[in-house]
């Protein structure tokens, strides 16, 4: 389904592929070859969301642009099922396998690999050809890929890439009422949606 969002409707290059199911919201371009499957979601909320030439987006996968963080997904890129691309940017020839997350400000080098259930923080950057293995933690630029199990060192590098600024644009010190009172609002842009086909 292909939706209207801010004023911004999807461009779909005709030799792509938007399964039924699958939902392209705003500001988005899916490039030549380009596959979407069943259940994936494709937002521009209020950023752009570009996927290249012969990527693949898995069932249920969500690619999501924002203001500042946009989507860009390179060319012959496979986002698994489950995965979640957040405003960040994946070079070419790179995998990002089910269940793992890029958080905004995330930088995805060309051919790297983040597997099952990987996290790549905010303003992380991620050099081309790294790997994070299943479930550990990058973070931090250069990246450092650690396992889930080191916590206070993951923290230790998180506090300074301002996730709370990056991702709702608030100091560290606010509260969750602010936090929710400000993502309602941003989210009631969805209520002047208009579906397109």
């Amino acid at each position: 389904m292909r939706i209207e969002h801010r004023g911004r409707a999807p461009r779909i290059h005709p030799d792509a592929t938007i399964a039924p199911g699958a939902i392209v919201s705003g500001d988005v371009v899916v490039a030549s070859g380009a596959r979407i499957l069943h259940g994936a979601v494709l937002t521009g909320e209020d950023g752009e969301v570009r996927i290249g030439s012969e990527s693949v987006v898995l069932e249920h996968a969500i690619v999501r642009g924002r203001a500042g963080h946009p989507a860009i997904i390179g060319s012959h890129v496979m986002v698994g099922p489950h995965s979640h691309v957040n405003g960040a940017t994946v070079g070419d020839r790179a995998f990002i396998a089910t269940g793992a997350a890029l958080f905004p400000g995330a930088s995805i080098g060309e051919g790297a690999e983040v597997r099952v259930n990987g996290v790549v923080q905010v303003n992380t950057t991620l050099e081309p050809g790294a790997v994070v293995p299943i479930g550990w933690v990058a973070v931090g630029t250069p990246a450092h890929i650690l396992s889930p199990d080191r916590h206070e060192e993951i923290w230790a590098i998180q506090q300074a890439l301002d996730f709370p600024g990056t991702v709702y644009g608030v100091d560290r010190s606010a509260g969750m009422d602010e936090v929710m009172r400000r993502q309602s609002a941003f989210y009631a842009a969805h209520d002047d949606d208009r579906v397109i086909d």
